[in-house]
């Protein structure tokens, strides 16, 4: 196909097209190295630069300083549900995790194989359609950390702001909204997010995390699991996913060119606004499944008035160039993931496609 079409999938997801096409013009030989990304050593200089400076932009988009390290694994989050109470549970063997999805649930699933969880708060009563408010929050003071995830990719859901925990480290699970605004990363002990939804391809899982927590990383650990073994080797204890982690380069220094995350942030808000106010417009023809007060500016999950006209319009999206909509199998609908690369006239365009489409039906 000569045109591309909008990519409106969860992840893996869009990319930004001048990283797409820098990395083709690139593919067969980086300038001045005379061989492919695909092919150089992870223990090259050149390889050497590229990590680092991944590294580097990652920090300076966040604004950290020296008091976190940048680890690139692989596994996916979904290792990091495992890594994470491994690490950083004991000696307490307790933590607090809320949950307000799916991932949340595998997360705290994982978790209760080392310790004891407790579910400080949860809204699988209401099908989570809300984050849980601050005053809900049944925290416990001496728990090892407290985790949750800042946007729940299947249900359409974001945290605002973080949940204020006192002096209990922090732990996020940032796989779908890493990178899409500036936290203030002094509030966390460590953040982790697998790279496929809003920061590069599959198979590179980003871990964020503050040096005093690696105290925590026992030696008893098996070697692949502990934290501190990753932090010693800057994340090359094992080959790393290389390829994974130049398109991570190129990605954050597109951030960069384009104003880093505060202006991200502000085209991510206008970009979910159009979609949002014309949903909310629409007479109820297009319903949101979220509470307003807890929508997702990179997932947004919505019901038409059958499962018949879903399907319908799911069929015709696809075939005018919408890829992607379908909502995830367990829970249905439609959902339009835009995150970061996914540009503000393609939510536009689909919402002249939503507006064409209702008036046809």
């Amino acid at each position: 196909m000569e045109k591309r079409i909008y990519n409106f999938s969860a992840g893996p997801a869009v990319l930004p097209e001048e990283v797409l096409k820098e990395a083709q013009e690139n593919l067969f030989t980086l300038p001045g190295v005379g061989m492919s990304i695909l092919e150089i050593s992870h223990r090259s200089k050149t390889f050497d630069n590229i990590i680092l400076g991944a590294e580097k932009d990652i920090k300076t988009l966040l604004g950290m300083d020296d008091n976190y390290h940048v680890l690139f694994l692989q596994g996916g989050a979904t290792l990091q549900f495992s890594m994470v109470p491994m690490n950083l549970m004991p000696p307490k063997n307790k933590a607090d995790y809320i949950l307000t999805g799916s991932w949340a649930k595998k997360a705290a699933k994982e978790a209760k194989r080392v310790g004891t969880v407790n579910v400080a708060a949860s809204t699988e009563s209401e099908n989570f359609t809300r984050i849980p408010k601050q005053e809900e929050l049944k925290l416990d003071p001496d728990a090892s950390y407290v985790h949750f995830t800042s946007n729940n990719t299947i249900y359409g859901t974001e945290w605002k702001t973080e949940p204020e925990v006192g002096n209990v480290p922090l732990v996020c699970d940032a796989s779908s909204d890493f990178l899409h605004k500036k936290v203030d990363i002094k509030k966390y002990a460590l953040i982790y997010a697998g790279a496929q939804k809003n920061l590069g391809p599959s198979g590179v899982t980003v871990v964020i995390i503050r040096k005093d927590m690696l105290e925590r990383s026992s030696d008893g650990l098996h070697t692949y699991m502990n934290y501190k073994i990753h932090a010693e080797n800057g994340s090359m204890y094992n080959t790393p996913t290389t390829f994974g982690i130049y398109i991570i380069g190129l990605v954050t220094k597109w951030l960069l060119k384009n104003g880093g995350l505060d202006a991200m942030y502000k085209l991510n808000c206008e970009k979910a606004g159009i979609l949002y106010d014309y949903m909310d417009e629409s007479d109820g023809y297009y319903k949101s499944t979220v509470q307003k007060d807890s929508r997702s500016l990179m997932n947004v999950t919505f019901r038409l008035p059958s499962e018949e006209l879903e399907k319908k319009i799911i069929d015709e999206a696809t075939k005018a160039g919408f890829s992607g909509l379908k909502g995830h199998r367990s829970v249905g609908g439609l959902r339009a993931s835009i995150y970061n690369a996914f540009p503000k006239q393609g939510v536009a365009d689909l919402v002249q496609f939503m507006k064409d489409f209702k008036s046809r039906n």
